[in-house]
């Protein structure tokens, strides 16, 4: 057991410091502490597979990842719930087990860059440059995956900041991270992991950077943490489509915990990549303040996936356009208007499910669009939903559309801004929703249980 500070390492933002890094990551043996000490240190991306390390960033330590495509090579990896070749993440952790990343530094990700330059590749339908050429050499067929919103069609493939990749017993704690290029922190087939304490902050309008998405994984916890970003705050996924039934790894075993999330499109999301099913999630004792949704599951035909025994106990939920949205008509990332039929379809494998929901003791305070949105499909309703000893209150005054409610496509436009349900089967119990003449807006395929 060694303590091994990284004094080789140059400071300024401006030299490239990857050899560097690479050079401690790989000396470092079970039971070392790697401490990284106060300084601005440019770099491309990093990988570190170890077992039992500590990696320490000190106060006042910046790691600057530089934004040049070329400095993180091709991986293969997920990207918005497909396996396939993209960018390198900037620090990524792989094939490790007992990892501790701490302390009170900083993992920049120079996202300012790529966000300007997904802003142009999100209206380029197909591949122009050396590098997204040479993606869609790797992916053949990959544009036709289901996707999201990330404009995978130019095959601009971002790095997230952080993933942790096919590990285990990782804490992460105290640390923040900034400025990301695509999502934030990424936990993808790995299991028991912690994540406390930790800061997450991009730009409101900074594109696709959610703050942690916890992508086919078991047994994690993420408590007391920080979330201000420009997409969905702690999000949880398995896999969008064929390929997401195909691999098949559920995500089990989630507790969140003592958090805020800030400015985000969702507060606590499942989705939308959903194919492989989540189940077993806690959601607990957070304030989501000023998100658009609080409360937030979102899929569609064809992301597949059973989302099961979701509990949410004592949130509050300020300023959001709507506190509560289930959504099964999901827009983003399809135009395929038979996906948001109004009519049954075949139940099909890649056919999503929903049930055994439970809202308990939250409260909600100046909706903006609507109180709520719970919306299933007509050949699978949304089952077992318990709203109990809960209050939602919609604003009189900076009042948004009631379309803002959620992102959906297919559903006929309405005028009242209670909660609206549509295909689902759900019992209520000590339910008030204040500030609207009606407050639920029952349309097909209710049904109320006892």
């Amino acid at each position: 057991m060694a303590t091994i500070r990284a004094t080789m390492l140059v400071d300024g933002g401006v030299f490239d410091n990857t050899e560097h890094f690479q050079h401690f990551f790989h000396s470092l043996g079970e039971g070392d502490e790697l401490i990284i000490p106060p300084g601005i240190y440019a770099t491309g991306a990093l990988t570190l597979e170890k077992h039992y390390v500590t990696i320490t960033l000190e106060k006042g330590c910046r790691i600057q990842f530089i934004p040049e495509p070329e400095l993180y090579p091709p991986v293969y990896t997920r990207w918005e719930g497909v396996n396939c070749w993209a960018m390198q993440p900037a620090f990524l952790i792989a094939d490790s087990t007992h990892i501790h990343l701490r302390g009170e530094g900083v993992l920049d990700g120079g996202g300012s860059w790529w966000w300007e330059q997904a802003a142009i590749k999100k209206k380029q339908p197909k591949p122009i440059t050396d590098l997204e050429h040479s993606f869609a050499r790797l992916n053949p067929g990959f544009e036709e995956q289901a996707s999201g919103g990330g404009g995978r069609k130019s095959r601009f493939l971002r790095p997230p900041l952080l993933q942790i990749y096919q590990s285990r017993n990782v804490y992460v704690s105290g640390i923040t991270l900034q400025n990301s290029p695509f999502w934030t922190l990424h936990p993808l087939y790995s299991k028991r992991l912690t994540i406390k304490d930790i800061t997450i902050i991009n730009p409101k309008d900074a594109p696709n950077t959610d703050g942690i998405d916890i992508d086919s994984c078991n047994d994690v916890v993420v408590r007391n943490c920080f979330v201000d970003v420009g997409d969905d705050g702690i999000a949880i996924k398995s896999g969008s489509g064929s390929d997401g039934v195909a691999t098949a790894r559920p995500t089990v075993g989630v507790v969140i915990e003592g958090c805020t999330v800030q400015n985000a499109h969702g507060g606590a999301v499942i989705g939308s990549e959903t194919a492989a099913g989540v189940r077993d999630v806690f959601v607990q004792r957070c304030l989501f303040d000023g998100t658009d949704r609080g409360i937030r599951i979102k899929t569609r035909r064809g992301r597949g996936g059973e989302i099961t025994n979701v509990h949410f106990r004592s949130l509050t939920m300020k300023d959001n356009l709507c506190p509560v949205a289930v959504n099964m008509y999901y827009r983003p990332g399809s135009n395929d208007p038979g996906l948001f039929s109004l009519d049954p379809q075949p139940i099909l494998d890649t056919t999503p499910s929903i049930s055994n929901i439970l809202i308990e003791e939250c409260t909600a305070v100046g909706a903006t669009s609507s109180a709520g949105f719970i919306v299933g499909l007509p050949e699978e309703p949304i089952r077992n939903v318990r709203i109990a000893h809960s209050s939602f209150s919609v604003s009189q005054e900076n009042v948004t559309a009631i379309e803002e409610s959620e992102m959906y496509e297919g559903l006929p436009a309405i005028s009242k801004r209670g909660i609206r349900l549509r295909n689902v089967h759900l019992h209520l119990e000590d339910v008030e929703v204040l500030g609207v003449e009606v407050g639920f807006v029952i349309e097909d395929g209710v049904m109320f249980t006892s």
